[in-house]
């Protein structure tokens, strides 16, 4: 029901004014990716853009958007839902990646739908109108990266306020864009002229007409507020005198005059419904307590009192947006409680009718915090995995001691916080929940009890290892297993969705001390790896197997894949299962193994199945062609380089770590050295300002080598000095080695340096560990 009022395209009264001139604007977005349509409230964004569909013909989707669509999955459902009602069937591959709730990279579903986009036989308008509710920046950059590969039949048409500006100057020069302004949507003289003599019962004279224009600068709200207004005028060329001032003075004037000259009925009946993004007479009944509520309503659309249908049959409607805040305002002034006593009933309406989340809007509008609450907790984890935007802009809203006695709502909004990046916030509620679920312990079941305090110890252990507290952090495994032994949720909440944040799924990215890392991640395997059902288990044996591959133990890190991989429950995990594969295939090519190495990887995305395989597929690829390199097979390694979607001048994220570096190796072999070292120097200041020293050690070693490639030798040796004093302490043994014959020879070459040496800076690099490398070679 909600769903068809948001994708109904809204139709203005039958007599408007014709506007030949603004439909051939808006038509020529036909020729563009983009179009923009951009002005205040009150402009006639909507409806020009309703009007051009019906003058044009052309086949559109609209989708009218507002503040709890500010979500990616809930976004990108209604666009989806839109389309299909153009194209019945469109959709059918990308709703089940949307219902399995999305991750932190949208490009999977966003590059399903362009496939469907391209077997979509016609043109096709797609509408966002009132954009300007959304802020989050994911939309922004999905709905850009959309744009930017969109099939040429495919346009899309965005209203909103003047923010819109921070989208059309996202894209670049690939996407053309068309732009409408309030200057295009202003009435001209002589449409205004028009409006006046054929939609209204007015007998103004021209003068009149002409004076009304430049007062409002031919904005058609003001025009049609002044129109409603002047009705009432027992001297209408005083009321057009008084109208003057910016749009702002000039809409509040008006709708004061027009208001005033209501019948009370109406007064009573517009303040207390004014409350209502949308309504039928079912919900106006619930407020108002009146029993007529559908002839109000369709009475105060023959007043053309702003108020709009939002379907066919004049079930549904909502008031425009400039009527709806002057109401608010005027029922705050005069009875503020009864806005709390409204949206109470609100609530009540919307949550009987089975729409829980628009019921929380209410209550939380009402300060019904506790049912606010009870919905959320009901639904915890859909929202978790749907509206996460959405729960978490609820649950910071709502005073802390309503969760008191819902540990699992302040667990989930906890792990939110976390999932956004709120790292301080989150930290600061986990020590308060700490304490407060201690104080439970009498007013819930054991069973109950026990599971909120493994949760909280969960996240206490997140933050801990967030802090690189790995003493910390095995402190609260401990109190975690002795709640709840057989792990949390949250554990494996996500883990078969392309997060790109290797911290949580290859500890050694993150933590610097790999000698406490071996210690913790060892007592950790031994008290889980018994456990049957106990995925989590699978990413300490990725870090694991990973640092025994670093430190040269190839055999000891072979016998901890095999245990890892022989488990069932850690199969359904591609995060899991990718890394393993390729930690596999790299011991596989130290050993000599090179046929065993390249069958691992090439069935290694038959085994991936999660909604972002194709996202996974990218990393797989990358390591296909490093593999590629490895074997002196340039030629894949170059096919590569000119099919994958990342390059040297893209901006470094920690995300892409280990695909840059790849990608650098194949820019070197690919004779473009020079680019390489440009974006390796651009991971190494992200590296070092994120202290993260295995890449940093990585960056250092890979620019020792292809400096040393290109005959800068003293340069190489630098790198290297600076390489190897990070690395000593941790005793890094694979990542030089595996470097062959370039590295040995550099080595070689450092060992002979005297500690004088203006090139060794780092005079605590000890001869024997340099040794002790050059001695791995063999």
């Amino acid at each position: 029901m909600i769903e068809s009022t948001k994708l109904h395209i809204p139709h203005g009264r039958n007599s408007l004014v014709p506007r030949p001139s603004l439909m051939n604007k808006i038509n020529e977005g036909m020729t563009a990716r983009l179009t923009v349509v951009s002005a205040p409230a009150g402009y006639g964004k909507s409806t020009a853009l309703s009007e051009w569909v019906k003058y044009s013909g052309s086949r559109a989707a609209w989708v009218s958007l507002d503040k709890q669509d500010n979500d990616w999955i809930t976004f990108w459902s209604y666009v989806a839902a839109a389309v299909e009602e153009q194209f019945p069937g469109f959709g059918a591959r990308i709703r089940p990646l949307l219902k399995k709730g999305s991750s932190i990279f949208s490009e999977p579903a966003l590059d399903v739908m362009l496939n469907e986009f391209r077997e979509t036989a016609a043109d096709l308008v797609i509408i966002l109108d009132d954009y300007h509710f959304i802020s989050l920046p994911e939309i922004h950059d999905s709905l850009v990266y959309l744009l930017q590969h969109l099939p040429p039949h495919i346009h899309f048409f965005i209203a909103g306020r003047t923010d819109l500006a921070i989208l059309a100057s996202s894209i670049t020069e690939a996407v053309t864009v068309h732009k409408i302004t309030m200057q295009d949507l202003s009435f001209q003289l002589d449409e205004g002229m028009i409006f006046f003599r054929e939609t209204t019962d007015l007998r103004l004279t021209k003068k009149q007409v002409t004076q009304l224009y430049h007062q409002t600068e031919g904005w058609i709200s003001g025009l049609q507020l002044a129109a409603i207004a002047l009705k009432s005028s027992d001297n209408i060329p005083r009321s057009i005198d008084g109208i003057r001032g910016q749009h702002q003075d000039i809409s509040r004037y008006l709708l004061e005059e027009m208001f005033s000259h209501l019948p009370e009925s109406i007064r009573v009946f517009l303040l207390e419904t004014s409350i209502l993004s949308r309504m039928n007479h079912s919900i106006c009944e619930v407020v108002t307590g009146q029993p007529d509520c559908q002839e109000q309503l369709e009475s105060l659309e023959q007043l053309n009192l702003f108020i709009i249908p939002l379907d066919d049959q004049r079930n549904w409607y909502r008031y425009h947006h400039l009527l709806s805040d002057f109401l608010q305002e005027q029922l705050t002034a005069e009875d503020p409680a009864k806005i709390t006593e409204a949206h109470i009933h609100v609530a009540h309406w919307w949550e009987h009718y089975g729409f829980e989340a628009e019921a929380v809007e209410h209550y939380l509008e009402g300060k019904q915090y506790e049912d606010a609450v009870r919905l959320i907790e009901k639904n915890i984890l859909h929202l978790l995995q749907s509206r996460s935007v959405v729960l978490n802009r609820w649950l910071s809203v709502i005073p802390e001691h309503y969760f008191a006695g819902k540990p699992m709502v302040e667990v989930f909004y906890i792990s939110v916080l976390l999932g956004v990046g709120k790292w301080e916030a989150a930290f600061k509620r986990i020590q308060q929940a700490e304490v407060s679920f201690q104080t439970l312990q009498a007013t819930l079941s054991e069973q109950a009890y026990h599971q909120a305090m493994g949760n909280i110890y969960f996240m206490c252990s997140v933050s801990a290892y967030l802090r690189k507290d790995l003493v910390t952090m095995s402190k609260y495994f401990e109190e975690m297993e002795q709640h709840i032994p057989e792990g949390s949720f949250f554990q494996t909440m996500g883990r078969n969705r392309h997060q790109g944040y290797d911290a949580f799924d290859d500890h050694l990215v993150y933590i610097n001390d790999l000698h406490y890392a071996e210690e913790t991640l060892v007592k950790w395997i031994t008290v889980w790896e018994s456990k049957r059902e106990y995925p989590f288990v699978g990413f300490l044996f990725v870090s694991y197997t990973k640092l025994l591959y670093e430190w040269n133990r190839l055999e000891e890190a072979a016998v901890s894949i095999h245990k890892a991989l022989r488990r069932e429950d850690i199969k359904p995990y591609a995060r899991i299962l990718i890394h393993l594969t390729v930690s596999a295939v790299r011991i596989h090519t130290a050993q000599g193994d090179p046929e065993g190495a390249s069958e691992l990887l090439s069935g290694l995305g038959s085994q991936i199945d999660s909604p972002d395989h194709l996202l996974f597929m990218k990393r797989v690829e990358a390591e296909q062609a490093f593999l590629a390199l490895e074997q002196g097979r340039v030629e894949v390694a170059r096919a590569w380089l000119q099919s994958c979607d990342v390059a040297y001048t893209d901006e470094v994220s920690l995300n892409l770590v280990a695909e840059h570096l790849i990608l650098a190796r194949v820019l070197a072999a690919c004779e473009q050295s020079d680019n390489a070292l440009q974006l390796l120097e651009r991971m190494y200041q992200l590296l070092c300002k994120e202290d993260r020293e295995r890449g940093q050690i990585q960056v250092l070693i890979l620019q020792s080598v292809l400096y040393q490639g290109m005959g800068q030798t003293e340069t190489a040796l630098v790198k290297l000095g600076t390489a190897l004093h990070l690395a000593q302490p941790q005793g890094y043994i694979r990542s030089f080695i595996d470097e062959g014959t370039a590295m040995k020879e550099l080595l070689s070459s450092y060992s002979k340096l005297g500690r004088e040496s203006n090139l060794r800076k780092h005079a605590e690099v000890s001869a024997e560990y340099v040794e002790r490398l050059l001695q791995s070679f063999e």
